[in-house]
């Protein structure tokens, strides 16, 4: 075992276990079969559920692989093996395809589950390493997630082998993710919550109509200019004639205004405003509005609907609702 009484033996071994994984994971990769694009069109035709189920840490793989699919639109169970010996078995329905999760393919309790399996005729699917084990010898379909060794240095706790059912697991939801030609739109029905539904979901206008519109005439002086910049607390203003946007003054013009003009009596909004200012429509996305602020380098956004002036979103307010 390596001496890690040093920071950078510390990284050497992080990077190590790291590649190490990703190396395992390429001979995983090639064996990837037939059988693979047997069980993904099987589950896709399915009228059934994917019931997903495992033992130990292959059943916290199982869990995140079921979360996975049904965020993606395969409606997906788990079922703890050992609960599934104890009666929670009652779940699974006539179409449903059960996945079997387990490095070994021969602890007690999957041996015990598959008697039960076979006699529910279910179609099963296996994600075992070893080809010659009991749940493999009973699996309909079978995806190989054989690792040569663990990255632990005792070859003991699962490290390599769960990592290489979870690339597994996702390589399934991927392939029917596009099977089902799952779109942005249809992600956004499943995470309505949360940063993900916020970015899919949240529009310019259901941020922009939360704030107060900030507007000024050509010929305003300088100080209605400041006062509706300060009232507004959006660091900019609109300066509108006839329904239009002319341009935009922000709290930089002012203060670079005031380092070149000593005297700012007579001086108008028309003379200081940036013309051409960036513009986006209310129905456009949020994340839209971030991207175009990200890439124009600037703080704010003009908010256009039917080419008129509704609003400003401000960066301030993508950054509250965590789009930022």
């Amino acid at each position: 075992m390596k001496d890690l009484r040093t920071s950078s033996r510390i990284s050497d071994l992080a990077i190590e276990s790291i590649i190490s994984q990703s190396d395992a994971m390429k001979v995983v990769a090639s064996s990837i079969d037939s059988s693979f694009d047997d069980a993904v069109k099987l589950i896709h035709k399915s009228k059934g559920r994917v019931i997903i189920t495992g033992i130990g840490k292959s059943a916290i793989i199982a869990s995140k692989i079921v979360a996975t699919l049904n965020s993606t639109g395969t409606p997906s169970i788990f079922m703890h093996a050992a609960d599934a010996i104890h009666g929670d078995l009652g779940l699974v329905q006539e179409n449903d395809i059960i996945i079997c999760i387990s490095k070994s393919g021969n602890t007690p309790e999957i041996k015990i589950l598959l008697n039960i399996i076979k006699r529910l005729n279910n179609k099963l699917i296996a994600i075992t390493g070893n080809l010659e084990s009991t749940l493999a010898s009973n699996a309909d379909y079978i995806f190989n997630s054989y690792v040569e060794k663990e990255v632990c240095p005792n070859n003991l706790a699962p490290t390599t082998s769960t990592t290489a059912q979870l690339v597994i697991g996702d390589a399934l939801a991927i392939c029917l993710l596009n099977l089902k030609e799952f779109t942005k739109d249809d992600f956004a029905k499943y995470h309505p919550g949360g940063s993900l539904g916020k970015k899919l979901f949240l529009t310019v206008e259901g941020l922009s109509s939360q704030n107060q519109l900030p507007l000024v005439k050509p010929n305003s002086s300088i100080k209605d200019v400041i006062i509706e910049i300060s009232e507004k607390r959006l660091g900019v203003t609109a300066v509108i004639e006839n329904d239009k946007v002319l341009g935009v003054i922000t709290d930089g013009d002012l203060r670079r205004m005031l380092a070149i003009s000593d005297d700012i009596s007579n001086i108008t909004a028309k003379e200081i405003m940036s013309k051409n200012p960036k513009t986006i429509t209310s129905d456009s996305m949020a994340i839209e509005a971030r991207k175009l602020m990200e890439s124009s380098k600037i703080s704010q956004l003009i908010v256009l609907k039917n080419n008129k002036y509704v609003g400003v979103i401000h960066i301030h307010d993508l950054i509250r609702e965590g789009i930022i």
